[in-house]
């Protein structure tokens, strides 16, 4: 019921914010208003009912260009593999420069892949980069069957595989576990496919570790609460009519929550700062809530198993998780290079929790693996902003040349 709830109270305003968005695009400084603070407030005011709402649509990365030396390359978007719940999206140059092949791995938690969108920016003069652009379960009907933990392994192989032999992959947060799963059953199998690198972000190894919040609330209940609890039903009219997801505003409601009077102050600044004129100051924040207010369901199999064997089991950190019946087992990687990376600051995943990737690898020389802390950044800032394009990514970049 929580599902048709929610999504019967956003048809029901739908036609209200398509009103106040029209109103204030007539309000806008050719309409023949002055242009004082009574128009930009009332202006301000419309523009902030339309946008009262969310969207279950990818927004668009919009890199269309990039830099690489002193040469301005046009990038194109294509679809390298594509299965109902997930594409292997390519940012392909117009031009092919034999560049290191990466595969950036995207967290499938309630957002799309484009929140790594300035991670992709930040690699891309350097890289041949692909990602996993997650579908959101809404959207896929019943008759594409399940997805669970195990099917997400196997698009991180099955990617891997198309990326072919000496490509690199990168995973941030979420999938932390899933891509280390996949790196160690292609190194069970001597897959030629296996990566040369590795590079782990701010990923949930092993959460016994330094529990946050997030880890808190996934071990105070048992796991049967989350399945009668956040699990519903997508109601009919969309693709996935009657597909069991955990729907993505539940997920963002969650994580509002847990800083309720930042995002609200935020708003509020918004509102202040388009009645005022500060059109600089409001688009930037806007573009972070278009992407913080698109969310993705999640099928509703991955997101129970993940609680139970990630953050209940810690069956990885443990040595206890199976794939189709069979042991991972991280320490039969040899030929992929580590790389982990935490944030000082991060309360999402804490210090430690990454790390421990690290000691699961063991098959690995001390020579082949490395670790970075970075200073001052919590969660976001291990992927995203000045200190990740400054501080972290040349060490990422580093990594990957060294063992191209």
């Amino acid at each position: 019921m929580i599902y048709f709830a929610y999504q019967t109270q956003s048809d029901f305003l739908a036609p209200l914010r398509s009103v106040a968005g029209l109103a204030a695009a007539s309000l806008g400084q050719f309409s023949g208003l002055p242009d004082n603070i009574y128009s930009r407030s009332l202006r301000a005011a419309c523009e902030m009912v339309s946008r009262a709402g969310l969207t279950h649509a990818r927004p668009p990365f919009r890199i269309e260009r990039v830099k690489v030396g002193e040469r301005e390359l046009a990038v194109q978007e294509e679809a390298a593999l594509v299965t109902p719940f997930g594409t292997l999206l390519r940012f392909a140059k117009e031009e092919d420069l034999g560049q290191p092949r990466v595969l950036l791995v995207a967290p499938l938690s309630g957002h799309f892949a484009t929140l790594l969108r300035d991670t992709v920016a930040t690699l891309l003069p350097d890289h041949d980069v692909y990602i996993t652009d997650w579908h959101n379960a809404r959207d896929i009907p019943v008759r594409a069957g399940r997805f669970g933990l195990d099917e997400y392994i196997e698009h991180i192989m099955r990617f891997l595989e198309h990326l072919g032999p000496g490509a690199h992959v990168i995973g941030v947060c979420q999938p932390y576990v899933a891509v280390l799963a996949a790196v160690a059953l292609m190194a069970q199998d001597g897959n030629p496919a296996q990566p040369r690198t590795m590079t782990l972000m701010a990923g949930p190894i092993d959460c016994r570790l330094n529990p946050t919040k997030v880890n808190e609330l996934a071990t105070g209940k048992p796991l049967t609460w989350f399945e009668s609890n956040l699990i519903a039903t997508v109601p009919l009219g969309q693709g996935g009519a009657g597909r069991r997801v955990y729907p993505g505003f539940v997920q963002l409601g969650a994580f509002m929550s847990m800083n309720l009077s930042r995002h609200v102050r935020a708003h509020l600044d918004l509102y202040t700062a388009l009645a005022q004129g500060r059109r600089q100051e409001a688009e930037a924040t806007k573009t972070f809530y278009d992407e913080y207010f698109a969310v993705l369901d999640l099928p509703a199999e991955f997101y129970l198993e993940t609680v139970g064997r990630v953050f209940q089991d810690f069956a990885l950190a443990r040595g206890e998780l199976d794939f189709r019946g069979r042991r991972v087992e991280p320490k039969a990687i040899r030929r992929t290079a580590l790389l982990t990376v935490e944030g000082e600051k991060d309360d999402i995943c804490s210090v430690g929790q990454t790390l421990a990737a690290q000691d699961l690898c063991s098959g690995l020389w001390p020579n082949r693996k490395r670790h970075h802390l970075q200073a001052g950044v919590g969660h976001y800032g291990v992927f995203s902003g000045r200190r990740w394009q400054q501080q972290i990514y040349p060490i990422v970049r580093s990594h990957i040349q060294a063992n191209d």
